[in-house]
């Protein structure tokens, strides 16, 4: 499936005004689009027909986006995307324990929302036993490996291997920073955020312990200026700048 297929999108917002924006800017792009201000309606259009994302406000009249999404879940594994406020640090670390694929941080810009889509419905079609490059049908649930670069990291048992073959030994935490890489290729990712989806907490001013974790990731990776896995994006953060495949093993 691609957008021109049109995916459908469910905008979850007691702000009307960022409703209809979004909305209207997601159809530009060849979504099709819902739009609903509380739980009741949210439930309402989910009875009508079932959207391939939905994008969840946490602070909603009523039920918030936390126990909404926990409903959610109970109609079958529904891809969202949570919005939250700037200082809303502890619903941003719960909504991800719940399993939430993505957060924004209002406000945000709407180019950066579309890339987040796209990654997210990207990454779960590969669950989904979807045909694409690089991949054949008949394959179920998650890839048991993921290959980029000639490199090949398997998610079971967490072995990386070089384009050699060769093992490279990676610490629990190198190894949750490069699933978050893996999980958002070509996508900018604030140092704010990389230090939220690894410790639960933003950057304190002048912290560069992110910064120290991604130059040992680097390292392991052998990451040099002649093939670079992970580019510095000025004032921006760190991006993983090569394709990602998913890769399922036969028995």
């Amino acid at each position: 499936m691609n957008v021109t297929e049109k995916e459908r999108i469910l905008v979850v917002d007691d702000d009307e005004e960022i409703c209809q924006l979004l909305a209207g800017y997601l159809r530009q792009q060849g979504f099709e689009v819902d739009t609903a201000g509380d739980g009741e309606r949210l439930f309402e259009v989910l009875s009508q027909r079932m959207p391939d994302l939905v994008i969840l406000d946490i602070m909603l009249p009523g039920e918030s986006g936390l126990v909404l999404y926990r409903r959610l879940q109970e109609r079958g594994d529904i891809p969202v995307i949570f919005l939250t406020a700037l200082d809303s640090v502890t619903d941003r670390v719960v909504g991800l324990e719940l399993g939430a694929d993505d957060y924004m941080i209002k406000p945000f810009e709407p180019r950066e929302l579309l890339a987040r889509i796209r990654t997210v419905l990207r990454r779960r079609r590969f669950g989904r036993r979807q045909d694409g490059p690089g991949m054949s049908s008949g394959h179920d649930g998650e890839p048991e490996c993921l290959s980029f670069a000639g490199w090949e990291l398997n998610v079971r048992s967490r072995g990386l291997h070089d384009p050699e073959g060769a093992l490279v030994e990676l610490s629990d935490a190198q190894y949750r920073l490069l699933m978050i890489f893996l999980a958002h290729p070509f996508q900018i990712m604030s140092r704010d955020m990389l230090l939220n989806m690894l410790h639960g907490r933003d950057a304190a001013p002048f912290d560069r312990s992110v910064d120290i974790q991604v130059s040992r990731l680097r390292n392991r990776l052998g990451d040099s200026a002649a093939m670079r896995l992970i580019r510095t994006v000025r004032g921006g953060g760190y991006m993983f700048a090569v394709a990602v495949t998913p890769v399922w093993k036969h028995a």
